[in-house]
């Protein structure tokens, strides 16, 4: 048997997803969680063998959970599930150690092998999740870069960003335009939304 842990918010789509995985005959679903907090708590408790994490959750998400939980406990095997196919989210996901990457519009058929084969060993990465990563291609902005702009998000002015980043404005106004260049942007409200629909912010 197969133990799993299931994380997800949503009350209704967990349930769904638990009472699905539970006619799988070699599953056995060990724990539920509806938050990051409670998924690493779980998994802490009851050792399972695969921890299927929804990457959007209070608390933290997916990806920190995953972090989490596989620091206590290399054995242990995560799955993300997401409604969110950005491609840095994928990235994000397999450098933190996640074996399978898969949106919510799978099948319980098909989770349900996912959960086998990351169980086994083996990657299970979304075709049409992996292709869009590979579309996207890697971030070409500098680590500095990233983080103004991703101070830029929330539309504060750059005598704010400045003090956020620990840098002068005048710095914080290079980094922006340096940003609009390589995204091709016309103003930073439309290169955050270009680097967060690529998953680079």
């Amino acid at each position: 048997m197969i133990r799993v842990l299931l994380a997800e918010d949503e009350h209704l789509i967990r349930e769904a997803m638990g009472a699905l995985l539970t006619l799988e005959l070699d599953l056995d679903l060990v724990a539920q969680a509806s938050s990051g907090p409670e998924a690493v708590a779980a998994a802490r408790t009851h050792r399972p063998d695969v921890a299927v994490l929804d990457l959007q959750m209070p608390g933290y998400n997916g990806i920190t959970a995953a972090k989490e939980i596989l620091r206590g406990d290399a054995d242990c095997t995560v799955l993300i599930v997401t409604g969110h196919g950005i491609p840095g989210n994928l990235k994000r996901a397999l450098e933190a150690g996640v074996a399978g990457f898969v949106p919510k519009t799978t099948s319980a058929a098909k989770l349900a092998d996912a959960i086998r084969t990351v169980h086994g060993g083996e990657r299970y990465i979304d075709a049409s999740l992996a292709a869009d990563a590979i579309a996207a291609g890697d971030s070409p902005l500098t680590a500095r870069e990233t983080e103004v702009l991703s101070h830029a998000g929330d539309g504060a002015p750059v005598t704010e960003i400045a003090e956020r980043a620990f840098l002068a404005p005048g710095t914080v106004r290079n980094y922006l335009s340096s940003a609009l260049t390589k995204l091709g942007a016309g103003n930073r409200h439309e290169a955050v939304y270009l680097a967060r629909d690529r998953g680079w912010i």
